[in-house]
Protein backbone atom coordinates (compact mmCIF):
# COMPACT_ATOMS: atom_id res chain seq x y z
CA UNK A 1 0.00 0.00 0.00
CA UNK A 2 1.86 3.32 -0.89
CA UNK A 3 -0.71 5.42 1.16
CA UNK A 4 1.50 6.55 4.21
CA UNK A 5 -0.54 5.30 7.69
CA UNK A 6 -0.56 8.53 9.02
CA UNK A 7 -1.96 9.82 5.94
CA UNK A 8 -4.67 7.55 5.75
CA UNK A 9 -5.70 7.88 9.56
CA UNK A 10 -6.21 11.60 8.47
CA UNK A 11 -7.92 10.46 5.63
CA UNK A 12 -10.26 8.17 7.38
CA UNK A 13 -12.28 10.95 9.37
CA UNK A 14 -13.15 13.29 6.70
CA UNK A 15 -14.43 10.07 4.34
CA UNK A 16 -16.16 8.78 7.17
CA UNK A 17 -18.04 11.88 7.49
CA UNK A 18 -18.71 12.40 3.83
CA UNK A 19 -19.31 8.65 3.39
CA UNK A 20 -21.79 8.31 6.04
CA UNK A 21 -24.80 10.50 4.55
CA UNK A 22 -24.48 9.06 0.95
CA UNK A 23 -24.05 5.18 2.63
CA UNK A 24 -27.83 6.75 4.24
CA UNK A 25 -28.91 7.35 1.27
CA UNK A 26 -27.81 4.44 -1.02
CA UNK A 27 -29.63 2.64 1.90
CA UNK A 28 -32.51 4.85 1.38
CA UNK A 29 -32.55 3.90 -2.12
CA UNK A 30 -32.52 0.05 -2.30
CA UNK A 31 -34.86 0.26 0.93
CA UNK A 32 -37.37 1.58 -1.37
CA UNK A 33 -37.48 -1.61 -3.53
CA UNK A 34 -37.14 -4.22 -0.36
CA UNK A 35 -40.29 -2.03 0.64
CA UNK A 36 -42.28 -3.09 -2.31
CA UNK A 37 -41.03 -6.52 -2.16
CA UNK A 38 -42.08 -6.30 1.67
CA UNK A 39 -45.43 -4.87 0.69
CA UNK A 40 -46.24 -7.27 -1.46
CA UNK A 41 -45.04 -10.45 -0.48
CA UNK A 42 -48.01 -10.77 1.73
CA UNK A 43 -49.57 -11.25 -1.63
CA UNK A 44 -47.60 -14.91 -2.59
CA UNK A 45 -44.62 -15.85 -3.87
CA UNK A 46 -45.66 -14.89 -7.21
CA UNK A 47 -46.12 -10.82 -6.46
CA UNK A 48 -42.62 -11.18 -4.76
CA UNK A 49 -41.25 -12.95 -8.19
CA UNK A 50 -43.50 -10.40 -10.60
CA UNK A 51 -42.38 -7.39 -8.59
CA UNK A 52 -38.45 -8.34 -8.48
CA UNK A 53 -38.30 -8.81 -12.26
CA UNK A 54 -39.93 -5.74 -13.08
CA UNK A 55 -37.40 -3.95 -10.94
CA UNK A 56 -34.28 -6.01 -12.29
CA UNK A 57 -35.06 -5.44 -16.10
CA UNK A 58 -36.47 -1.76 -15.08
CA UNK A 59 -33.06 -1.22 -13.46
CA UNK A 60 -30.94 -3.07 -16.24
CA UNK A 61 -32.38 -0.60 -18.79
CA UNK A 62 -32.00 2.53 -16.47
CA UNK A 63 -29.29 2.04 -15.18
CA UNK A 64 -27.45 2.74 -18.27
CA UNK A 65 -28.60 6.59 -18.32
CA UNK A 66 -27.95 6.70 -14.93
CA UNK A 67 -24.17 5.27 -15.27
CA UNK A 68 -24.05 8.02 -18.17
CA UNK A 69 -24.80 10.66 -15.61
CA UNK A 70 -21.88 9.39 -13.29
CA UNK A 71 -19.29 11.12 -15.29
CA UNK A 72 -20.36 14.20 -13.80
CA UNK A 73 -18.69 12.65 -10.32
CA UNK A 74 -15.56 13.12 -12.19
CA UNK A 75 -16.05 16.69 -13.87
CA UNK A 76 -17.55 18.58 -10.93
CA UNK A 77 -15.33 17.16 -8.29
CA UNK A 78 -12.66 18.04 -10.07
CA UNK A 79 -13.82 21.77 -10.65
CA UNK A 80 -15.17 22.09 -7.13
CA UNK A 81 -11.31 20.98 -6.21
CA UNK A 82 -9.99 23.70 -8.57
CA UNK A 83 -12.43 26.30 -7.21
CA UNK A 84 -14.31 26.66 -10.15
CA UNK A 85 -17.91 26.99 -9.08
CA UNK A 86 -18.86 28.01 -12.81
CA UNK A 87 -17.86 24.67 -14.23
CA UNK A 88 -20.04 22.89 -11.53
CA UNK A 89 -22.99 25.05 -12.73
CA UNK A 90 -22.71 24.35 -16.21
CA UNK A 91 -21.85 20.58 -15.61
CA UNK A 92 -25.09 21.04 -13.71
CA UNK A 93 -27.21 22.41 -16.46
CA UNK A 94 -25.88 19.74 -18.91
CA UNK A 95 -26.21 16.71 -16.59
CA UNK A 96 -30.01 17.65 -16.63
CA UNK A 97 -29.94 18.17 -20.90
CA UNK A 98 -28.59 14.85 -21.11
CA UNK A 99 -31.60 13.58 -18.78
CA UNK A 100 -34.01 14.38 -20.54
CA UNK A 101 -32.61 13.16 -23.82
CA UNK A 102 -31.49 9.85 -22.66
CA UNK A 103 -35.11 9.60 -21.38
CA UNK A 104 -36.30 9.37 -24.78
CA UNK A 105 -34.81 6.50 -25.89
CA UNK A 106 -34.65 4.43 -22.52
CA UNK A 107 -38.40 4.69 -22.06
CA UNK A 108 -39.13 3.54 -25.78
CA UNK A 109 -36.41 0.14 -25.29
CA UNK A 110 -38.18 -0.55 -21.46
CA UNK A 111 -41.57 -0.63 -23.68
CA UNK A 112 -39.64 -2.94 -26.00
CA UNK A 113 -38.56 -5.26 -23.21
CA UNK A 114 -42.40 -5.36 -22.07
CA UNK A 115 -43.16 -6.54 -25.51
CA UNK A 116 -40.81 -9.57 -25.05
CA UNK A 117 -41.75 -10.84 -21.61
CA UNK A 118 -44.12 -13.44 -23.26
CA UNK A 119 -40.63 -15.73 -24.58
CA UNK A 120 -38.48 -15.52 -21.69
CA UNK A 121 -40.55 -18.33 -20.29
CA UNK A 122 -41.83 -16.66 -17.33
CA UNK A 123 -43.95 -18.77 -15.03
CA UNK A 124 -47.32 -17.80 -16.23
CA UNK A 125 -48.75 -16.38 -12.73
CA UNK A 126 -45.31 -14.29 -12.74
CA UNK A 127 -45.71 -13.32 -16.08
CA UNK A 128 -49.26 -12.08 -15.70
CA UNK A 129 -47.99 -9.75 -12.74
CA UNK A 130 -45.14 -8.65 -14.17
CA UNK A 131 -46.08 -6.66 -17.10
CA UNK A 132 -48.73 -4.08 -15.54
CA UNK A 133 -45.81 -3.69 -12.87
CA UNK A 134 -43.23 -2.79 -15.39
CA UNK A 135 -46.02 -0.87 -18.07
CA UNK A 136 -46.40 1.79 -14.90
CA UNK A 137 -42.79 1.97 -13.59
CA UNK A 138 -41.38 2.77 -17.01
CA UNK A 139 -42.93 6.38 -16.55
CA UNK A 140 -40.61 6.93 -14.18
CA UNK A 141 -37.68 7.20 -15.90
CA UNK A 142 -37.11 10.90 -16.62
CA UNK A 143 -38.04 11.71 -12.79
CA UNK A 144 -35.22 9.16 -12.15
CA UNK A 145 -32.41 10.71 -14.41
CA UNK A 146 -32.91 14.24 -12.89
CA UNK A 147 -32.60 13.00 -9.80
CA UNK A 148 -29.23 11.13 -10.32
CA UNK A 149 -28.29 14.76 -12.38
CA UNK A 150 -28.86 16.84 -9.47
CA UNK A 151 -27.43 14.11 -7.00
CA UNK A 152 -24.22 13.59 -8.11
CA UNK A 153 -24.06 17.72 -8.49
CA UNK A 154 -24.66 18.08 -4.93
CA UNK A 155 -22.65 14.97 -3.91
CA UNK A 156 -19.47 16.09 -6.02
CA UNK A 157 -19.50 19.27 -4.30
CA UNK A 158 -19.41 17.94 -0.56
CA UNK A 159 -23.59 18.40 -0.18
CA UNK A 160 -24.65 15.27 0.77
CA UNK A 161 -27.36 15.78 3.65
CA UNK A 162 -29.93 16.87 1.46
CA UNK A 163 -29.29 13.52 -0.57
CA UNK A 164 -29.69 11.84 2.62
CA UNK A 165 -32.68 13.63 3.74
CA UNK A 166 -34.80 13.51 0.27
CA UNK A 167 -34.26 9.47 0.29
CA UNK A 168 -35.32 9.06 3.92
CA UNK A 169 -38.52 11.15 3.68
CA UNK A 170 -39.47 9.47 0.25
CA UNK A 171 -39.13 6.02 1.71
CA UNK A 172 -41.87 7.25 3.76
CA UNK A 173 -43.81 8.69 1.45
CA UNK A 174 -43.38 5.47 -0.52
CA UNK A 175 -44.70 3.52 2.23
CA UNK A 176 -47.34 5.27 2.89
CA UNK A 177 -48.20 4.82 -0.80
CA UNK A 178 -47.65 1.08 -0.89
CA UNK A 179 -50.02 0.90 2.48
CA UNK A 180 -53.00 2.97 0.64
CA UNK A 181 -52.44 1.51 -3.28
CA UNK A 182 -51.45 -2.23 -2.40
CA UNK A 183 -53.95 -3.34 0.39
CA UNK A 184 -57.00 -0.48 -0.60
CA UNK A 185 -56.57 1.45 2.82
CA UNK A 186 -58.55 4.27 3.73
CA UNK A 187 -60.53 4.11 0.43
CA UNK A 188 -57.98 3.39 -1.84
CA UNK A 189 -58.06 1.31 -4.37
CA UNK A 190 -57.08 -2.01 -3.81
CA UNK A 191 -54.12 -2.84 -6.66
CA UNK A 192 -52.29 -5.24 -5.57
CA UNK A 193 -48.60 -5.13 -7.48
CA UNK A 194 -49.70 -2.58 -9.48
CA UNK A 195 -49.97 -0.31 -6.15
CA UNK A 196 -46.30 -1.10 -5.62
CA UNK A 197 -45.91 0.60 -9.39
CA UNK A 198 -47.42 3.44 -8.91
CA UNK A 199 -46.05 4.15 -5.27
CA UNK A 200 -42.40 3.93 -6.98
CA UNK A 201 -43.55 6.76 -9.80
CA UNK A 202 -44.37 9.12 -7.12
CA UNK A 203 -41.40 8.47 -4.81
CA UNK A 204 -38.96 9.48 -8.07
CA UNK A 205 -40.89 12.46 -8.73
CA UNK A 206 -41.00 13.76 -5.35
CA UNK A 207 -36.90 12.92 -5.25
CA UNK A 208 -36.00 14.88 -8.28
CA UNK A 209 -38.36 17.52 -7.05
CA UNK A 210 -36.90 17.63 -3.16
CA UNK A 211 -33.34 17.68 -4.66
CA UNK A 212 -34.31 20.79 -7.07
CA UNK A 213 -35.66 22.39 -4.22
CA UNK A 214 -32.31 22.03 -2.34
CA UNK A 215 -30.16 23.07 -5.43
CA UNK A 216 -32.34 26.44 -5.69
CA UNK A 217 -31.97 26.70 -1.90
CA UNK A 218 -28.27 26.43 -1.58
CA UNK A 219 -27.50 29.21 -4.32
CA UNK A 220 -30.17 31.85 -2.67
CA UNK A 221 -28.12 31.38 0.73
CA UNK A 222 -24.72 30.79 -0.31
CA UNK A 223 -25.33 33.09 -3.28
CA UNK A 224 -22.92 31.09 -5.42
CA UNK A 225 -24.03 32.36 -8.93
CA UNK A 226 -25.26 29.47 -10.38
CA UNK A 227 -27.90 31.41 -12.75
CA UNK A 228 -24.80 33.76 -13.72
CA UNK A 229 -23.62 30.75 -15.52
CA UNK A 230 -24.08 30.16 -19.04
CA UNK A 231 -27.15 27.84 -19.40
CA UNK A 232 -27.14 26.86 -22.86
CA UNK A 233 -26.40 23.25 -23.88
CA UNK A 234 -23.07 23.25 -25.70
CA UNK A 235 -22.57 19.91 -27.86
CA UNK A 236 -18.86 19.75 -27.22
CA UNK A 237 -19.63 19.70 -23.46
CA UNK A 238 -22.36 16.96 -23.72
CA UNK A 239 -20.10 15.09 -26.12
CA UNK A 240 -17.41 15.44 -23.24
CA UNK A 241 -20.09 14.18 -20.52
CA UNK A 242 -20.96 11.34 -22.65
CA UNK A 243 -17.64 10.13 -23.23
CA UNK A 244 -16.46 9.80 -19.71
CA UNK A 245 -19.71 8.82 -18.64
CA UNK A 246 -20.43 5.75 -21.51
CA UNK A 247 -17.93 3.61 -19.95
CA UNK A 248 -19.39 3.86 -16.42
CA UNK A 249 -22.78 3.18 -18.03
CA UNK A 250 -22.12 0.46 -19.68
CA UNK A 251 -20.49 -1.13 -15.94
CA UNK A 252 -23.14 -0.61 -14.87
CA UNK A 253 -25.50 -1.83 -16.97
CA UNK A 254 -23.43 -4.71 -17.30
CA UNK A 255 -23.01 -5.15 -13.79
CA UNK A 256 -27.39 -4.88 -13.31
CA UNK A 257 -27.53 -6.95 -16.02
CA UNK A 258 -26.16 -10.11 -15.25
CA UNK A 259 -28.01 -10.21 -12.13
CA UNK A 260 -31.08 -8.68 -14.46
CA UNK A 261 -30.03 -12.13 -16.75
CA UNK A 262 -29.78 -14.57 -13.46
CA UNK A 263 -33.28 -13.33 -12.30
CA UNK A 264 -34.56 -13.91 -15.45
CA UNK A 265 -33.30 -17.04 -15.69
CA UNK A 266 -34.24 -18.01 -12.36
CA UNK A 267 -37.91 -17.37 -13.34
CA UNK A 268 -37.59 -20.11 -15.52
CA UNK A 269 -37.90 -22.47 -11.82
CA UNK A 270 -40.46 -22.52 -9.66
CA UNK A 271 -42.42 -19.76 -7.93
CA UNK A 272 -41.08 -20.58 -4.30
CA UNK A 273 -37.21 -21.00 -5.62
CA UNK A 274 -37.92 -17.35 -8.00
CA UNK A 275 -39.33 -15.92 -4.73
CA UNK A 276 -36.09 -16.79 -2.39
CA UNK A 277 -33.78 -15.71 -5.24
CA UNK A 278 -35.32 -12.31 -4.94
CA UNK A 279 -34.59 -11.97 -1.63
CA UNK A 280 -31.82 -12.92 -0.94
CA UNK A 281 -31.01 -10.39 -4.39
CA UNK A 282 -33.05 -7.63 -2.09
CA UNK A 283 -30.84 -8.48 0.89
CA UNK A 284 -27.32 -8.70 -0.89
CA UNK A 285 -28.22 -5.34 -2.32
CA UNK A 286 -29.49 -3.60 1.25
CA UNK A 287 -25.57 -4.42 2.00
CA UNK A 288 -24.04 -3.25 -1.04
CA UNK A 289 -25.58 0.29 -0.52
CA UNK A 290 -22.78 0.63 1.98
CA UNK A 291 -19.28 0.00 -0.57
CA UNK A 292 -21.45 1.80 -3.32
CA UNK A 293 -21.84 4.78 -1.08
CA UNK A 294 -18.45 4.79 0.09
CA UNK A 295 -17.07 4.24 -3.53
CA UNK A 296 -19.19 7.23 -4.33
CA UNK A 297 -17.73 9.34 -1.74
CA UNK A 298 -14.24 8.42 -2.51
CA UNK A 299 -15.24 9.07 -6.07
CA UNK A 300 -15.13 12.52 -4.70
CA UNK A 301 -13.00 12.74 -2.02
CA UNK A 302 -10.14 11.25 -5.08
CA UNK A 303 -11.65 13.70 -7.53
CA UNK A 304 -11.18 16.91 -4.77
CA UNK A 305 -7.41 15.83 -4.98
CA UNK A 306 -7.03 15.50 -8.17
CA UNK A 307 -8.27 19.32 -9.16
CA UNK A 308 -5.86 20.76 -6.35
CA UNK A 309 -3.04 18.36 -7.85
CA UNK A 310 -2.56 16.31 -4.79
CA UNK A 311 -1.75 12.32 -5.60
CA UNK A 312 -1.31 12.03 -2.19
CA UNK A 313 -4.02 12.96 -0.91
CA UNK A 314 -5.82 10.91 -3.74
CA UNK A 315 -4.18 7.88 -2.77
CA UNK A 316 -5.27 8.06 1.20
CA UNK A 317 -8.83 8.98 -0.18
CA UNK A 318 -8.96 6.10 -2.05
CA UNK A 319 -7.31 3.72 0.63
CA UNK A 320 -9.38 5.31 3.06
CA UNK A 321 -12.58 4.39 1.02
CA UNK A 322 -11.49 0.70 0.87
CA UNK A 323 -10.62 -0.13 4.24
CA UNK A 324 -14.03 1.57 5.15
CA UNK A 325 -16.37 -0.66 2.38
CA UNK A 326 -14.82 -3.73 2.98
CA UNK A 327 -14.59 -4.12 6.64
CA UNK A 328 -18.52 -3.25 6.49
CA UNK A 329 -18.79 -6.08 3.72
CA UNK A 330 -17.01 -8.71 5.84
CA UNK A 331 -18.56 -7.94 9.08
CA UNK A 332 -22.16 -8.57 6.92
CA UNK A 333 -20.45 -11.53 5.64
CA UNK A 334 -21.02 -12.92 8.75
CA UNK A 335 -24.37 -11.23 9.75
CA UNK A 336 -25.60 -13.89 6.50
CA UNK A 337 -23.79 -16.51 7.74
CA UNK A 338 -24.89 -16.77 11.80
CA UNK A 339 -28.95 -15.98 11.04
CA UNK A 340 -29.95 -16.60 7.55
CA UNK A 341 -33.48 -17.76 8.54
CA UNK A 342 -34.52 -14.75 10.80
CA UNK A 343 -33.06 -13.04 7.73
CA UNK A 344 -35.69 -14.69 5.44
CA UNK A 345 -38.58 -14.08 7.63
CA UNK A 346 -38.34 -10.73 7.41
CA UNK A 347 -39.82 -11.70 4.29
CA UNK A 348 -41.85 -14.25 4.03
CA UNK A 349 -43.14 -16.87 6.30
CA UNK A 350 -43.30 -19.18 3.71
CA UNK A 351 -41.41 -22.34 5.19
CA UNK A 352 -40.60 -23.36 1.56
CA UNK A 353 -39.32 -20.12 0.38
CA UNK A 354 -37.01 -19.57 3.54
CA UNK A 355 -35.20 -23.14 3.25
CA UNK A 356 -34.24 -22.68 -0.50
CA UNK A 357 -32.86 -19.24 0.76
CA UNK A 358 -30.75 -20.16 3.08
CA UNK A 359 -28.29 -21.88 1.13
CA UNK A 360 -28.24 -18.66 -1.21
CA UNK A 361 -28.08 -16.74 1.32
CA UNK A 362 -24.32 -18.24 2.68
CA UNK A 363 -22.90 -17.95 -1.16
CA UNK A 364 -23.78 -14.10 -0.64
CA UNK A 365 -21.71 -14.06 2.34
CA UNK A 366 -19.10 -15.95 0.45
CA UNK A 367 -18.96 -13.04 -2.02
CA UNK A 368 -19.99 -10.18 0.34
CA UNK A 369 -15.73 -8.76 0.68
CA UNK A 370 -15.59 -9.18 -3.23
CA UNK A 371 -18.81 -7.36 -3.82
CA UNK A 372 -17.02 -4.64 -1.58
CA UNK A 373 -13.67 -4.50 -2.74
CA UNK A 374 -15.24 -4.09 -6.61
CA UNK A 375 -17.53 -1.22 -5.62
CA UNK A 376 -15.01 0.85 -3.90
CA UNK A 377 -12.52 0.39 -6.32
CA UNK A 378 -15.25 1.11 -8.88
CA UNK A 379 -15.84 4.07 -7.51
CA UNK A 380 -12.09 5.55 -6.39
CA UNK A 381 -11.12 4.53 -10.20
CA UNK A 382 -13.89 6.91 -11.60
CA UNK A 383 -12.66 9.78 -8.99
CA UNK A 384 -9.37 9.63 -11.08
CA UNK A 385 -11.11 9.64 -14.46
CA UNK A 386 -10.82 6.05 -15.25
CA UNK A 387 -14.32 4.59 -16.24
CA UNK A 388 -13.19 2.49 -19.16
CA UNK A 389 -11.15 -0.21 -16.72
CA UNK A 390 -14.22 -1.32 -14.27
CA UNK A 391 -15.91 -1.53 -17.68
CA UNK A 392 -13.67 -4.02 -18.97
CA UNK A 393 -13.39 -6.39 -15.66
CA UNK A 394 -17.07 -6.39 -15.26
CA UNK A 395 -17.42 -7.63 -18.99
CA UNK A 396 -14.79 -10.39 -18.49
CA UNK A 397 -15.60 -11.38 -14.82
CA UNK A 398 -19.34 -11.52 -14.87
CA UNK A 399 -20.25 -12.01 -18.48
CA UNK A 400 -17.59 -14.38 -20.02
CA UNK A 401 -17.20 -16.13 -16.61
CA UNK A 402 -19.76 -15.96 -13.44
CA UNK A 403 -23.03 -16.32 -15.96
CA UNK A 404 -21.96 -18.78 -17.83
CA UNK A 405 -20.66 -20.78 -15.04
CA UNK A 406 -24.15 -19.82 -13.23
CA UNK A 407 -26.18 -20.91 -15.81
CA UNK A 408 -24.14 -24.89 -16.56
CA UNK A 409 -24.64 -25.11 -12.63
CA UNK A 410 -28.25 -24.18 -12.67
CA UNK A 411 -29.20 -25.86 -15.69
CA UNK A 412 -27.01 -28.67 -17.25
CA UNK A 413 -25.53 -29.93 -13.18
CA UNK A 414 -29.02 -29.50 -11.54
CA UNK A 415 -27.79 -27.17 -9.03
CA UNK A 416 -30.98 -24.80 -9.63
CA UNK A 417 -30.85 -21.24 -8.28
CA UNK A 418 -27.83 -22.28 -5.72
CA UNK A 419 -25.76 -22.72 -9.23
CA UNK A 420 -26.98 -19.16 -10.33
CA UNK A 421 -25.95 -17.81 -7.23
CA UNK A 422 -22.26 -19.88 -7.07
CA UNK A 423 -21.52 -18.31 -10.33
CA UNK A 424 -22.57 -14.82 -9.99
CA UNK A 425 -20.01 -15.05 -6.85
CA UNK A 426 -16.80 -16.29 -9.16
CA UNK A 427 -17.87 -13.53 -11.40
CA UNK A 428 -17.19 -11.21 -8.26
CA UNK A 429 -14.29 -12.64 -6.82
CA UNK A 430 -12.46 -12.18 -10.26
CA UNK A 431 -13.15 -8.17 -10.37
CA UNK A 432 -12.96 -7.44 -6.84
CA UNK A 433 -9.57 -9.10 -7.10
CA UNK A 434 -8.33 -7.69 -10.33
CA UNK A 435 -9.90 -4.17 -9.03
CA UNK A 436 -7.82 -3.60 -6.36
CA UNK A 437 -4.62 -4.69 -7.69
CA UNK A 438 -4.98 -1.95 -10.71
CA UNK A 439 -5.55 0.72 -7.90
CA UNK A 440 -2.69 -0.64 -6.51
CA UNK A 441 -0.87 -0.07 -9.27
CA UNK A 442 -2.38 3.30 -9.72
CA UNK A 443 -0.65 4.66 -6.39
CA UNK A 444 2.25 2.87 -6.37
CA UNK A 445 3.20 5.16 -9.61
CA UNK A 446 2.24 8.03 -7.32
CA UNK A 447 4.91 6.97 -4.63
CA UNK A 448 8.12 9.14 -3.95
CA UNK A 449 10.06 6.45 -5.41
CA UNK A 450 8.31 6.20 -8.57
CA UNK A 451 8.88 9.78 -9.17
CA UNK A 452 12.22 9.91 -8.58
CA UNK A 453 12.88 6.49 -10.71
CA UNK A 454 10.84 9.19 -13.45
Amino acid sequence: MHSTLAGLRAELPPMAKLATPVVVAELGWIAMGVVDIAMVGRLGPEAIGAVGIGSVLFFAVAVFGIGVLLGLDTLVSQAYGARRLEECHRWLFHGGGLSVLLAVPLTGVTALVIGTLDRWSLDPAVEQLAVPYLSIILWSILPLLLYTAFRRYLQAMGLVSPVMLALVSANLINIAANWLLVFGNLGAPRLGVDGAAWATCVSRVYLALFLLFAILRHDRHQRTGLWQAPRRLDLDRLRRLTVLGLPAAVQVTLEVGVFAVATALAGRLAPATLAAHQIVLSVAGVTFMVPLGVGAAGAVRVGHAVGRRDPSGASDAGWAALVLGTGFMVCSGLVFVLAPRPILRLFTAEPTVVSIGVPLLFVAALFQLFDGLQGVATGVLRGLGDTRTPMLWNLAGHWALGLPMGYLLCFEQGWGALGLWVGLCIGLVVVGTVLVFIWFRRTAEWSPDARERA
